[in-house]
C-alpha cells in the first residue's frame, strides 16, 4: 500500500513541477519581446536605390513600437507593428529616416539614402 501512495506522490510532484516549469518558460518567452526592445524590420526600401516614382509607398514592421516617425513626422502602426506610408521624393538625393521608440524608451532607427531619378516632363 505504501509503495502505491509513494508513486502517486512522486507523480503529483512531477506534474506540478512540469506545470510550473511551463509557466516560467512561457513568462520568459513573453517577456523576451519586451527585453529585446523595438526593431524596425522588413522595410521595402533598399539603401542607395534609385527610385523612378516621385511618390513612393513605404511599408515595414516596427515591432513593440509605441511611436514611429518617418522623416520626423509621426506615422501610425497597427497592433502587430506593421506600417504603410506614402512619401513624395525629390529628384536627386533623398534621405528617408525611420525612428521607432518603445514604452521603455528603447529606440531603433533606419536611414535610407534614395536617388530620385525621374524622367523630365515632356513639354
Amino acid at each position: 500500500m505504501g509503495m502505491q501512495n509513494n508513486a502517486k506522490r512522486i507523480l503529483r510532484i512531477s506534474a506540478l513541477s512540469i506545470f510550473f516549469l511551463f509557466i516560467i518558460v512561457y513568462a520568459l518567452f513573453r517577456s523576451h519581446d519586451l527585453v529585446t526592445g523595438v526593431k524596425i524590420v522588413n522595410v521595402n526600401l533598399q539603401d542607395g536605390a534609385t527610385v523612378t516614382e516621385s511618390v513612393t509607398k513605404i511599408s515595414g514592421n516596427a515591432k513593440n513600437a509605441i511611436n514611429l516617425t518617418l522623416n520626423g513626422r509621426e506615422i501610425s502602426v497597427d497592433q502587430q507593428g506593421n506600417f504603410t506610408e506614402t512619401i513624395a521624393l525629390l529628384s536627386g538625393y533623398n534621405i528617408v529616416s525611420l525612428r521607432a521608440k518603445d514604452k521603455f524608451g528603447n529606440s531603433d532607427e533606419k536611414d535610407f539614402r534614395l536617388i530620385g531619378g525621374f524622367a523630365k516632363e515632356a513639354k
